[in-house]
C-alpha cells in the first residue's frame, strides 16, 4: 500500500514541473475547455501562440497533463445504473492486492478504482444496464475472486457534481 510520504513527494515533485502562475491558467483553460485552440488559449491567458505552445507541449511531455478525451453519456453504452461499490480483501498480501488489481483492470464496467485508507481496501465506481447487470457483474466478476472478504454498494441515485480535472 503506498505511503503518506511518497505520495507528498510525488505532489511535490509535480508542483515543480509547473513552471508558475500562466501554467496554472493554461490547465485552467484546457479543463473548462480541452477543446480550446492554441490561438484561443494563448489570448485567454495572455500569451503569444509560439509560448503558450511550448508549455503546453512541456506539461504534455512532464505528464502533468495526460491526455484529452471526451465525456460520453454512459447510456450510449446501454449503462443506465451506476454504483459505488466498497471491497474488503480477505488480506492485504501482495497475491491478492495483484489479483484484485489487475481483474480490475479488465472489466468495463469499472469506471473508476481507488486504493483507500480505512476499513475498505479499495472504492469502485461501477456502471451496469441496470440492477440485471449490476447482479450479474458481482457473481459473476468481483464474488468469483477468492481475495474478496465484503462487497458493499451504494446506488448513486443522482450526481449533484461532477468535475474532472
Amino acid at each position: 500500500m503506498a505511503s503518506c510520504a511518497r505520495l507528498c513527494r510525488e505532489m511535490e515533485k509535480m508542483n515543480q514541473k509547473i513552471a508558475d502562475s500562466l501554467d496554472r491558467r493554461i490547465l485552467k483553460e484546457l479543463v473548462r475547455d480541452a477543446r480550446i485552440t492554441n490561438n484561443q488559449l494563448a489570448d485567454r491567458v495572455g500569451l503569444t501562440p509560439s509560448p503558450c505552445l511550448r508549455r503546453l507541449r512541456r506539461m504534455e511531455e512532464a505528464k502533468i497533463i495526460r491526455g484529452y478525451t471526451a465525456l460520453v453519456d454512459p447510456a450510449v453504452e446501454g449503462w443506465t445504473m451506476a454504483a459505488m461499490v466498497v471491497v474488503k480483501l480477505s488480506r492485504q498480501h501482495e497475491d491478492e492486492i495483484t489479483m484484485f488489481e489487475a481483474a480490475i483492470r479488465e472489466w468495463d464496467e469499472v469506471l473508476e478504482c481507488y486504493l483507500v485508507t480505512g476499513a475498505p481496501d479499495y472504492i469502485l465506481k461501477v456502471m451496469s444496464t441496470g440492477l440485471e447487470g449490476y447482479e450479474a457483474f458481482i457473481k459473476g466478476k468481483i464474488a468469483r475472486l477468492k481475495c474478496v472478504a465484503s462487497i458493499e454498494t451504494s446506488f448513486i441515485m443522482n450526481t449533484i457534481k461532477e468535475r474532472r480535472i
